[in-house]
């Protein structure tokens, strides 16, 4: 009677074994897509390929990405949020994924209850450049000549963070911008050379030459500290106060339902990606810096992305901004 318990008992125990889901027993154990909703070259994407490799090397499996673009970086989130929640589809998205929430009067998702935040992983504020030649010196003096006459700003494109970056310092200088869209950042950078428009809110990295050798002027930069970079340009929140502390974030997240132990494998693999040393220079050297460790579990990645959606929201009611499906 014993060895029959016995043999029950293992027989049993298997079972148990066997209905353990793959993910809770051996994650990640085959390849892992990260999917960029953007295409391949922008920040967005530069930022997942660092990603990718550190994942790989620490949990020793696959992580590729894989750029899925278009319709305001919905596309891409779309096919996260409809993938199974396994672990082995995630999403890498910016500021974007929050302002989408009320720029659209209706996305084929939502943005709450279909993702579970992994963890926030860099950000980096933006900086306000001017054409040679605009005159004005420094910020004040700049907002000052705004009020006077309308200046010309380029946008990457409707709805983007350049965009609401550009909406929220006009809305708070009290000033009247026209704003000029571009399809991304490249193209407006060569006009505002050019001398076509007058203004843009570029990442430090992408101007930081032109600054430097003064074929553009910076005027202020979106954090509380300056940039040692650019000498001369002020802090927008030690101007305009808090409301014009604007980071550009980029975060990592996997469809709701995704088991809690394959978050915690990813977070812990993303909290030692953003302490490396190596990874953590390349990124100082474009003005790039990782969240403070306490800063990056699920939960305050989660908190973030509620508050952003809350405070973009606010911007783009009040300036009537929408965007046709």
């Amino acid at each position: 009677m014993s060895r029959h318990f016995a043999a029950f008992a293992v027989a049993m125990l298997w079972f148990v074994i066997a209905a353990v889901p793959a993910t809770a027993q051996q994650y990640p154990s085959r390849t892992v897509t990260i999917i960029v909703p953007y295409p391949a070259g922008g920040p967005t994407d530069e930022t997942a390929r660092v990603v990718a490799q550190s994942l790989s090397t620490q949990l020793k499996q696959s992580f590729i990405v894989e750029n899925i673009s278009g319709g305001g970086a919905i596309i891409g989130a779309e096919k996260v949020a409809r993938a199974t929640p396994d672990g082995y589809t995630l999403l890498l998205h910016n500021l974007q994924i929050s302002a989408n929430v009320t720029l659209y009067e209706k996305l084929p998702y939502d943005t709450v209850k279909d993702f579970v935040a992994v963890a926030l992983i860099n950000r980096n504020p933006l900086v306000l450049v001017g054409r040679n030649g605009l005159g004005p010196n420094t910020l004040t003096e700049l907002v000052a000549m705004m009020r006077k006459q309308r200046m010309k700003a380029a946008i990457p494109g409707y709805g983007t963070t350049g965009h609401l970056a550009t909406t929220l310092f006009a809305q708070e200088a009290n000033a009247t911008i026209n704003q000029i869209p571009y399809r991304g950042a490249a193209p407006a950078l060569t006009d505002l050379l050019g001398g076509q428009v007058d203004l843009f809110f570029a990442t430090p990295q992408s101007v930081v030459q032109l600054v430097a050798t003064g074929s553009l002027r910076a005027y202020g930069v979106t954090s509380k500290e300056r940039l040692p970079e650019f000498p001369s340009a002020e802090s927008f929140p030690a101007v305009f106060g808090p409301k014009l502390d604007v980071i550009y974030w980029q975060a990592m997240f996997a469809p709701a339902g995704t088991p809690g132990a394959v978050i915690k494998t990813l977070n812990d693999a993303l909290q030692a990606t953003a302490a490396d040393p190596a990874i953590v220079k390349t990124w100082a050297a474009q003005d790039v810096s990782v969240f403070p460790a306490d800063q990056r579990s699920p939960a305050a990645a989660s908190a973030l992305l509620q508050s952003e959606i809350t405070r973009w929201g606010q911007v783009i009611r009040n300036n009537d901004i929408h965007i046709e499906q």
